[in-house]
């Protein structure tokens, strides 16, 4: 078992993004009741992950993440999860004495970045990056499952420290994942 200790933030300028490649990750949501574990299933880098995560308390809270088949996955993905699904390219940012997780989103979701910190205990400081924005931490329109929920087009009261968004060369190509 394992503490899940994190912050995120909106990000206002891409360009912390210029060279570097990310992972494609589809990720989609089986099953959650109100106050119960969100079970989630992903892929990333062709590879299949199981992660149950509890409800949080403060920034924090337990994360239980299994590597299984990506063939399993697929058709977790594909069977079980409905339209509760999340596209997005994530990006690992060094800053400071922290890496920060830079998930751009696709599809219904596009044009939405959101920068997490990972942390080792609630009261650890961390030196913010000139790029990021607005915290959204507590906001619970940003998790990730809250997301997989939305059924609009567009997230307009979600974008609101956005920059134009980020140029087609500046996005990695993709191969593999047909989702």
């Amino acid at each position: 078992m394992a503490t899940e200790i994190e912050r995120r933030f909106l990000v206002r300028d891409v360009a912390c993004l210029a060279g570097r490649s990310g992972d494609r990750i589809v990720q989609g949501y089986v099953a959650k009741e109100p106050g119960a574990m969100t079970t989630r299933v992903r892929l990333r880098a062709g590879r299949g992950y199981l992660t149950l995560k509890t409800p949080r308390y403060g920034m924090s809270r337990q994360e239980f993440e299994y590597e299984i088949p990506a063939d399993d996955a697929r058709c977790i993905l594909d069977n079980q999860c409905g339209t509760r699904l999340i596209r997005k390219v994530r990006y690992l940012v060094p800053f400071a004495a922290h890496v920060f997780e830079v998930d751009v989103f696709e599809g219904r979701h596009a044009g939405l970045i959101v920068a997490e910190v990972e942390l080792r205990s609630e009261g650890e400081e961390v030196a913010l990056p000139p790029w990021v924005g607005t915290e959204v931490t507590y906001d619970k329109r940003y998790s990730n499952f809250a997301l997989s929920h939305f059924e609009g087009p567009t997230l307009p009261d979600l974008r609101i420290d956005f920059p134009a968004p980020m140029h087609p060369a500046a996005r990695p190509a993709y191969s593999g994942i047909a989702h």
